[in-house]
């Protein structure tokens, strides 16, 4: 990929797509917006913290369970094509979107999964309403799960602790990046974030998200022009 050490381009990896993955607008942003402007920064900063957490939680997860099912070069074959029509797919709807709404929707049987979720656990603290905004939201998982089979399979993450280790903390770093400059900017101005720059960060989002789908679509169709398939 790059003349850098597997370590650096695995944090690397782990900080842009983590970074990509917080900006489209969905439950966690629109609190952490709502809820700066009313309560300020350290408690906007808190939910996010929560947030960033729990989304660290499912990327080690997707790393650590699955692993071993990418393996099989059937699998990572196919998990490579399928990661190519889910960015696709995602990048298209975040770019085309009219309104703002959650961008990981994925049924209105995972709707009421969400539900539950925060029904039962009730979150009363700032931390947790972040935390189980994320934990109820099953598409984040999914996301994760396509994510660690395509950069396991690109080998941008290589397939040991270490790699694995540097992936998630770069999730780490760009997820509280992104919570911690928009908690810093809704404390500043409420008005800021109009729904109009929302649905300009959605858009932005799913630019760069069509741009990667597209570049890693280029990949395959590079690879299968080398093994002459």
């Amino acid at each position: 990929m790059f003349d850098l050490p597997p370590i650096l381009i695995a944090g690397l990896t782990g900080f842009i797509s983590g970074l990509l993955l917080s900006i489209p607008v969905g439950p966690v942003n629109l609190t952490i917006i709502n809820e700066g402007a009313r309560r300020g920064f350290f408690w906007a900063l808190l939910i996010g913290a929560g947030a960033s957490a729990m989304e660290v939680i499912y990327c080690t997860i997707a790393f650590t369970g699955f692993s071993s099912f990418f393996g099989n070069r059937v699998v990572k074959a196919s998990m490579e094509v399928f990661s190519f029509v889910f960015m696709l797919f995602l990048g298209i709807k975040f770019l085309m979107a009219k309104t703002v709404a959650a961008p990981m929707h994925i049924s209105n049987a995972a709707d009421r999964i969400e539900e539950r979720i925060e029904d039962r656990l009730h979150p009363h603290s700032a931390f947790m309403t972040g935390f189980v905004r994320v934990m109820g939201n099953p598409g984040v998982l999914l996301f994760w799960i396509i994510l660690a089979a395509n950069f396991m399979s690109r080998e941008w993450v290589e397939p040991n602790l270490r790699g694995k280790l540097a992936c998630v903390v770069g999730v780490a770093l760009g997820t509280s990046l992104w919570f911690f400059g928009l908690s810093y900017g809704v404390s500043r101005g409420h008005g800021k974030f109009s729904e109009k720059t929302l649905l300009k960060m959605e858009h932005f989002s799913g630019a760069m998200l069509l741009g990667l789908g597209l570049i890693h679509g280029a990949h395959i169709a590079w690879q299968l022009a080398k093994h002459k398939i």
